[in-house]
This record gives C-alpha cells, sequence and structure tokens, in this order.
C-alpha cells in the first residue's frame, strides 16, 4: 500500500472513531431565546449560544441539535455561526415530523495533500438559530 493510501485509510478509521465518540471538550453555553411576531400566525424564534472548540480538540464532526417545537411546516431553520462579529458558517435545515432538528458539522478535515489534520473550527464562536414557529398567544 502506498503512503497515500495509508494516511487515507487511518483517517477513515479516526473519523469512524471519532462519529462514534460522544465530545466531551466541546461546549455550548446556555441559550438566549427571543421571539419576533412576522403576523398573526407566525413568529421568529432567534436562539443564541456560544460555541467553545479547544485548540487540541481531535474529534472530526460537531453537531447543533434542536429538540422537538412548534416549527412551522415548510420552513427551514437556519444556524449561523459567528467568530467574533464576522460570520464564518452558514447552513439550512428541515425539521423532522416531530419539529426537531440536527445539523452535523466537520470540526477538522485532513489536508490530503500534507497528510496533517486541520482545524476548521477553534476558540469561540457564536451561533444564531432562526425557526419560524405558529403563535401562540392569541393577542399578537
Amino acid at each position: 500500500m502506498s503512503t497515500k493510501s495509508n494516511v487515507f485509510l487511518i483517517a477513515s478509521i479516526m473519523a469512524l472513531f471519532g462519529i462514534m465518540s460522544i465530545p466531551e471538550n466541546i461546549a455550548a453555553e446556555s441559550n438566549q431565546i427571543t421571539v419576533t411576531p412576522i403576523n398573526e400566525e407566525l413568529s421568529l424564534e432567534k436562539t443564541t449560544t456560544t460555541m467553545k472548540v479547544p485548540e487540541e480538540n481531535k474529534l472530526p464532526w460537531g453537531t447543533i441539535k434542536g429538540a422537538a417545537s412548534e416549527v412551522a411546516e415548510r420552513y427551514p431553520i437556519i444556524i449561523q455561526f459567528y467568530k467574533g462579529d464576522e460570520p464564518v458558517h452558514f447552513a439550512q435545515v428541515d425539521a423532522k415530523g416531530d419539529g426537531s432538528y440536527e445539523y452535523k458539522f466537520r470540526v477538522r478535515n485532513l489536508d490530503t495533500s500534507t497528510g496533517e489534520f486541520v482545524n476548521v473550527f477553534e476558540g469561540e464562536y457564536l451561533i444564531k438559530i432562526y425557526k419560524v414557529i405558529q403563535n401562540t398567544n392569541d393577542l399578537v
């Protein structure tokens, strides 16, 4: 086997173990939730949280998850990552039937030209999650 094939095989095995592992060193801080009415039927729910990825992180994947909720049908969930004031990553996911959602993203990549791992995310990030929800308050 060539050196490049060996590196790819080892990286694939490490990625598989990383997927099966639950990262304990990547942390999310407490959420701040605001709801802004759009019209009589819908509102925009914005959740703001922080994500901290340590420099010594070895796991390849990160996940943003949301619990079951009253997400309005046909409206995607928008997830935005900011490093300081700079936008660095955006995603759009559909809610599952129960209103929950999950977004998986790479935290580390293998540079196949050098065989070195590169951190895609490192440090502290502000995460903003936008959901369109049904109004439950008759006064809106």
